[in-house]
Formats: structure tokens, sequence, C-alpha cells
């Protein structure tokens, strides 16, 4: 049975970003499998490191839903003014120097994009649900995350096609607000939860924890694993720094800022040097680096330097596919420790599809994936110390690397392909239209 489905995701301001990369993913998979799919960007153009096959329109740009919601004035100007805005060099200018704001000043922004018809923005539902039903008339819908449910219900009686609702570790988002602004957007969500089909999470850790966080039956969470591209699998992989005692490599490949845990590998590679035979280890790390912590990794570096490990601390800054899988064929150990439970895991999935040895810290979405992969090491989350024993332990054994290096990349080819996960989507789809 073939579909027509359209897939709504949220642009990052011109970053790579782990849910844009999961849904150019599986748009193109669901593509290869003989679907109609449509990638929609909302707010700013996608950025992905593998051919991008997103449509060029942009819904929701961002310059237009925040004049919108904080001027009556642009909620009825002529579509040419909201044309200007919509310019994709200006969606990501703007994005960017935005990309830092603090969950806690967009409050009053998420509260209007979930009240749909109902509020500021709804200038912009109606002409994105006029684009769909005119050049698209999709059989299904899928929105990025919570944040949009809001739309729900609009698509349901507008376009009469069932809606899906990803789950991507929107507590996270909504947790960093105020109490009082919390609990009033959780509440227009469970709303709206009426009006969507299916939710689908990335882990049953997740899928456990947003059944409780939104009073949903765990029957109406759908778990569908993370998918990578074939090109971070079939990509030759390029030679290897020897496992050996001279030169070790610690990687980190995420974003650059607090909640990933940067910090956390720092102290526990500055702690790494008070035990015995470290002098040959280095950090390798890059990522995305948004303006709203340049002056908090500026300090990180600075502490590693005054320590005199300038020389052995490398930063490789934003990488493209091939610099992400250079820095991962070289790994002999990757670690992201994130302060916060991750949902998805996909940097975990990077490293493993490249046969790197993983350490992760035993919350979230980690300890399904090590029991999935057998090719992770687990170690408890928020303590520098144990984490740098442990790395420590396992750079100095080459025994267990290997072990977990060998599970790596066939653990990923049966669990967590782009193909895997969009035949599971698609089986959903086609569930939904019964």
């Amino acid at each position: 049975m073939s579909l027509n489905i359209t897939i709504l995701a949220a642009g990052a301001a011109g970053m790579y970003c782990g849910s844009c990369l999961r849904d150019n993913a599986l748009a193109a998979s669901l593509l290869q499998l003989g679907h109609r799919v449509t990638l929609l960007p909302l707010y700013t153009p996608l950025r992905t490191d593998t051919p991008d096959v997103s449509n060029p329109h942009i819904f929701y740009g961002g310059i237009n839903v925040y004049l919108q919601h904080a001027s009556k004035l642009f909620r009825i100007t002529p579509r040419i003014f909201d044309w200007l805005f919509a310019r994709p060099f200006l969606l990501t200018m703007a994005g960017s120097m935005g990309a830092g704001t603090h969950p806690s000043k967009l409050a009053s922004l998420t509260r209007d994009i979930l009240l749909g018809y109902n509020g500021p923005t709804h200038k912009e539902l109606r002409r994105l649900i006029a684009f769909l039903a005119s050049d698209i008339q999709p059989n299904i819908i899928t929105l990025p995350n919570l944040m949009f449910a809001g739309m729900a219900q609009a698509f349901v009686e507008k376009l009469h096609c069932p809606v899906i609702c990803e789950l991507t570790g929107e507590d996270l988002f909504l947790d960093a607000m105020a109490e009082s602004d919390r609990n009033n957007i959780r509440a227009l969500i469970r709303q709206t939860t009426p009006h969507i089909a299916q939710f689908v999470a990335t882990s049953h850790y997740y899928a456990q924890k947003m059944s409780t966080y939104l009073d949903l039956p765990p029957e109406k969470i759908t778990i569908i694993y993370p998918g990578l591209p074939g090109e971070m699998l079939d990509t030759p992989k390029s030679p290897s720094s020897p496992l050996s005692p001279q030169h070790l490599n610690l990687t980190y490949l995420a974003r650059i800022c607090p909640e990933k845990g940067l910090d956390q590998l720092a102290d526990a590679f500055l702690l790494l040097q008070k035990l015995p035979h470290t002098d040959h280890i280095h950090l390798h790390y890059a990522g995305y680096l948004g303006p709203a912590y340049k002056a908090w990794h500026h300090a990180l570096q600075q502490r590693l330097h005054h320590a005199g490990l300038a020389a052995r601390v490398h930063y490789h800054g934003t990488v493209d596919l091939a610099g992400k899988i250079s820095l991962l064929d070289n790994a002999h150990l990757f670690c992201v420790p994130t302060h916060y439970p991750e949902s998805k895991g996909i940097f975990v999935l990077e490293a493993l599809s490249r046969g790197a040895p993983v350490l992760a810290p035993n919350h979230g979405s980690s300890p399904e994936i090590a029991q999935l992969t057998s090719a992770l090491d687990l170690t408890p989350p928020h303590n520098p110390q144990l984490l740098a024993e442990k790395i420590h332990s396992l750079l100095h054994n080459p025994q267990r690397l290997q072990s977990l290096s060998q599970n790596a990349r066939p653990s990923i080819e049966t669990h967590f392909t782009a193909r895997h996960m969009a035949t599971q989507f698609a089986k959903l789809c086609i569930q939904l239209q019964k």
C-alpha cells in the first residue's frame, strides 16, 4: 500500500540537529520504499549532512511567527510582507541569533502556537492547511513535537487525515520554564491529545515517561527507534589510529552546550591526569556552538589550557558528514555524558555505526541501547570522578574496547537503520488508515 505522507520538521536555526537528521533520513527512506513523502520545514530551513529531501517551502517562518505573536498588526498584514520575512537566509540568520534563548522566555510564544486557530499565529496555520489541501492532499501528517500539537484538530477537521505526533525530548524544554507556565502549557497539550491518532517515541524509556507526563494510555504511544542513513554505514571506514599505548582518542561529538555534558567530560579529563599512564590520551570534540554558549565554552577551554593540556585538547568546530565520519573512525572511546536523560541517543548510534566503543551515562535511552547492542559501557551520571575512572579503565583495557567495537556496527545494522525506521513507520501509518 502506497501512502502520501507529510512530515513536518522544525528547523534548528542552521545547526545540525538530531531530530532534523532523523526526519530527513525517515523521509528519504520512505521515498525509497515507494511512498509519496513531503518533508516540510517549519521555523527555519533544515540543515542535514546527507542529501536534503525537504520541500523548498518554509511554513511558520520564525520571524513571522514571532511578529504575529508580538503584535496584532502582523496578524492582518498582506501576504507579501509575510513572504519578505520568510526568506531562507533571513530565517537562518534570525534563528541563529535566537537559538540560545532560554525556554523560560519562550513560554508565551509556545502557548500561542499551541492555541492553533484560536491563537495569534492562526494566519500561518491557515496558509499551511491551504497548501496541504491544494498541493499535497496527504493521507497522514506527522508533527515534529508536542509544541505543534495545536495544529492537530485543524488538520483532522480540514484535511480529514490522521495525525501522528513525535515525542522528541519536549519535557526538557518544558521543565526549564517557570512552574505556572509549564503547568499551563502542559494543560493545553493535554487538550490536544484526543485529536492525535498516535504518538511516536524513540525509546521505551521515553514512551513510559511521556505516558505519565501526558496522562496517555501506553498503547497510544508506538516505539520506533531512530534509524541512521546509509551514508553512515556504506562509507568505507577510514584508517583509524591504532589502539596502542602511544596515542588514544577520547571523542565527543554533539552540540556544544551545558546539557550535553561537555563540562562533565572536561572535568573528567582533568581528573584523569591524576591517574597513571594518561599523558597519551587526547580529547577530541566537535559540534555546533551557538552564540549563547561561546563564553561558557571559552571558560572550559581556559581551564584545560591552564592545566597544561592545550596540546592534547582538540576542538574541530562544526563538522560535515566527512568530518563526522573521520572523527568517529579515529575514536578509541566515544563519550557524551549528558546531564539530562537523552530520549533518542542519535549521537550514540552514529558512533556505534562506525564501530566506535561508547561510554554513556546510565540514564535515558542509553541503558536500552546498551541492552540491544552490547556495545555500550555505562557509568553513573553526574559524577566526573567515576567518569574519569571508567575512561581510564576502558582505555587501558584493549580487549574490552575490542569487544564493544565488534558488537557496535552489526547491532546498528540489525536495529537502527533508516530502512528499519521507515518500515516500522509505514506499518503504523497503514494501521491508522484502516
